[in-house]
């Protein structure tokens, strides 16, 4: 049997008819996203939303996303990025039980034979991510309740230093060092996968690899000088697609958003079929 868990993150969705930063319109990216995924030759086993759900964790933002994810009839995990609100959040998805009732919105679902585990990294009030004590004792329990299975663990903030400065600034400042130690005693791990650098990056870590997802909209710019500045562009939109069945293990796919030319089928020795 074969799993496939779509990612989505940072979709920085607005009331209708407002924009992210006073120019961009999310929405659309948004629907476009969708579409494309519902073109997918393979069908999502289940979708994570790997934070920053909205910008600024309004309910009616909220009610915005949830008009906007309604096309799709998979099973649906929202996470709390640094622009959510986790109250606001529950209030308009009451039907999400996994998201609790109140505390951090840690949560572990089981899909076919993959074990999904989302660790909140959230500070509320914060750009920052930390895993406090009571987060990696949760976190612990849970692995070992789910040894005999691969695990893919998602967070919002990276637990690693992707080199693009200002980010990095933000990210997971408190936990990253407690959070190694714990996770390299399991060796099921099979991704560590989440948000917030709006870019597709992959590195080793804790005997895993953990890896950020772009977003369907804007893009952090790709600049590694230490002192690079806060920027963002119109690159490609895409969404991840991690599939997973026993005889190849996990796979991660990056799938870009939109409509292209072709599909052209072709003959082993690369001419096309007629």
């Amino acid at each position: 049997m074969s799993t496939y868990l779509f990612q989505l993150s940072d979709l920085h969705i607005r009331e209708p008819g407002r924009k992210a930063y006073g120019r961009l319109d999310t929405a659309p990216y948004l629907s476009r996203a969708i579409d494309t995924m519902l073109r997918c030759p393979q069908s999502p086993s289940a979708l994570v939303i790997t934070g920053d759900l909205c910008d600024f964790g309004r309910e009616d933002e909220y009610r915005h996303l949830r008009a906007l994810l309604a096309p799709l009839s998979c099973p649906i995990y929202l996470m709390p990025g640094n622009h959510d609100c986790l109250l606001n959040l529950r209030r308009v998805f009451p039907d999400h039980p996994y998201l609790g009732l109140s505390g951090p919105a840690h949560f572990s679902v089981q899909l076919d034979d993959l074990q999904l585990v989302a660790l909140d990294s959230t500070v509320a009030g914060q750009s920052y991510g930390a895993i406090d004590a009571q987060g990696l004792a949760w976190l612990e329990e849970t692995l070992k309740n789910c040894s005999d299975r691969p695990v893919v663990l998602a967070m919002h903030h990276p637990p690693f230093l992707t080199q693009i400065g200002h980010m990095d600034e933000i990210g997971l400042l408190l936990g990253r060092i407690e959070l190694t130690q714990l996770l390299r005693q399991f060796s099921n791990i099979e991704r560590i996968i989440c948000g917030h650098l709006h870019r597709a990056i992959e590195t080793r870590f804790a005997g895993t690899i953990a890896s950020t997802a772009p977003s369907p909209a804007h893009q952090v710019v790709l600049d590694l000088d230490p002192m690079a500045r806060s920027q963002w562009n119109l690159e490609p939109g895409a969404f991840r697609i991690h599939a997973w069945n026993k005889s190849a293990g996990l796979v991660t796919h990056t799938m870009p958003v939109g409509s292209y030319e072709g599909p052209y089928p072709f003959h082993a020795d690369g001419t096309l079929i007629d």
